[in-house]
């Protein structure tokens, strides 16, 4: 087998360990939600105990909602900070280092219940989500880097993969029968550590990113060592001489700081393909699914929304895995727009059965089939291509600090979904579903005519496309210049 197709036993290890991290990501943002009113009686009873007197309503929806909207505000500071970890320390060390915000993150949560302090939950759900913004850098530029061309796509997907397994995992042991009442809710919370300590014993166990070895630290023999490892050949002289053309274009280029990243001509059409298509994953509205599908369901009078919620998250896992196989065969760009407007279809789909829900019993299981075609187009597309497109867009120099405009971006956009959902489903009802709409249908415009193909070329020819782009002035020939270079790109 092409040594730029094989899948060896280190480069599976490496990836497998790299997307615990995701996993994570996902446990994290999922685990929360299920015990909600649980943890809602025990900010109760921490406050009567304290104060002699029972919490305001005004006062428990402010701790509730400080207790789940914190995590996104760790992920921001989490993203913006990637950068300066992996041009310090390296990719693999950095995600080892970080596991210690995990390792404080479960012993604050875990304990919180016992030490009767809500401070102690809270600033728990920060460092988490402080672990986890570092994570959504981490893992994608790692994978990204030590993935060969021809498989770069696919276990890319992995990412997304580990983190919609880690919302499976947070739904299923979030049930009120296993760990989401009032005894467990603390160690549901704190099991986070178990995935830690795994990743902790691992990671020794894999190389470091070939190109940060060669181009970052200018060790060349450690970094053919490490791609003899994860190639499983002696001959890895393509590879080398493709990080060489980097490292080469990178000398014109230099190290590119955010505040550079933001200011150069040169980089302004993939940065601003990498943030559009980052804000079309999050205003797509699929966290307003994953926070509030129970409540969705019950508004569409679903007899058992807890189980369709479940059934959410296997769907969500079944497509990811769909989503692995067909990403490199398909294209990045045309399985966005094919997800994008998927998406746009069973939202309006969500919005007539809710809409006649009282008219027709019957149709709140066309709210199911609807949201279920919803997560289904997001893992074909939105859910896992914007994370590992962003490394694909930039060349090493600028690419750890377009990951961490990249994340930013996303947990931003993320946290604004999170905090306005509720308030935009009070005033719009069972129409809520219209503003995703519009956007889904804005993004796959953008995507037509902005979103180059990725599929199949080196990291130096996608960034070389964008500076001839930005020589020639032709910036409306985008997706038509790189398509000459991968026509099966189009839908």
């Amino acid at each position: 087998m092409d040594s730029g197709k094989k899948i060896t036993l280190p480069l599976l290890l490496s990836v497998g360990t790299a997307v615990i991290g995701s996993l994570q990501f996902g446990y994290n943002t999922g685990v929360i939600n299920a015990p909600e009113a649980v943890i809602k009686i025990f900010l109760n009873e921490t406050w009567a105990g304290r104060y002699t007197e029972p919490i305001t309503e005004l006062s428990l929806t402010l701790l509730w909602s400080i207790s789940v909207s914190i995590f996104s505000i760790g992920g921001m500071c989490g993203s913006f900070s990637v950068g300066v970890l992996v041009n310090r320390f390296g990719r693999r060390t950095s995600m080892l280092m970080v596991n210690v915000l995990v390792f404080a993150a479960a012993a604050l949560m875990a304990f919180s219940k016992m030490a009767s302090s809500w401070e102690m939950l809270i600033i728990g759900r920060l460092v988490v989500g402080l672990y986890s913004g570092l994570s959504t850098g981490l893992v994608p530029l790692y994978v990204g880097e030590i993935a060969p061309t021809a498989l770069r796509g696919a276990l890319g997907t992995l990412h997304q993969l580990g983190i919609v397994i880690g919302i499976l995992v947070a739904q299923i042991l979030g049930l009120e029968g296993i760990m989401g009442n009032a005894t467990y809710w603390p160690l549901l919370l704190g099991l986070t550590f178990i995935p830690a300590v795994i990743q902790c014993i691992l990671l020794p166990l894999c190389p470091e990113s070939p190109r940060f070895l060669l181009i970052n630290k200018n060790e060349e023999s450690q970094a053919k060592n490490a791609l003899k490892k994860l190639r499983g050949t002696s001959d890895v002289s393509a590879d080398m001489q493709e990080m060489k053309d980097e490292a080469r274009q990178m000398m014109r280029e230099k190290k590119v700081t955010i505040l550079e990243l933001l200011r150069s001509p040169l980089y302004r059409q993939p940065l601003i393909v990498a943030l559009v298509l980052q804000l079309s994953q999050q205003l797509s509205g699929i966290n307003a699914i994953f926070y509030y599908s129970t409540n969705i369901f019950k508004s569409a009078g679903v007899a058992q929304p807890v189980y369709a919620t479940i059934g959410t998250g296997v769907v969500n896992v079944a497509f990811t895995v769909v989503s692995l196989f067909v990403v490199e065969r398909a294209g990045r760009r045309s399985l966005h727009m094919t997800g994008l407007m998927g998406m746009a279809a069973s939202a309006i789909l969500m919005t007539v059965a809710i809409a006649l829900t009282e008219k027709l019993q019957w149709i709140s299981y066309l709210s199911i089939v609807g949201t279920f075609a919803f997560v289904a187009f997001f893992e074909i597309g939105p859910g896992p291509i914007p994370w590992f497109i962003v490394a694909e867009l930039f060349s090493q120099g600028p690419r750890p600090s377009a990951i961490a405009v990249a994340g930013l971006t996303n947990w931003t956009a993320n946290f604004i979904v999170g905090i306005g959902f509720p308030t935009a489903e009070k005033l719009l009802g069972a129409y809520v579903f219209i503003i995703f709409t519009v956007f889904l249908l804005v993004f796959f415009v953008f995507t037509y005519f902005k979103v180059p193909e990725t599929k199949g070329r080196t990291f130096d020819e996608i960034a070389s496309g964008f500076r001839q782009t930005m020589a020639t002035g032709m910036d409306k020939q985008l997706p038509d210049e790189f398509n000459s270079l991968g026509a099966d790109s189009q839908l």
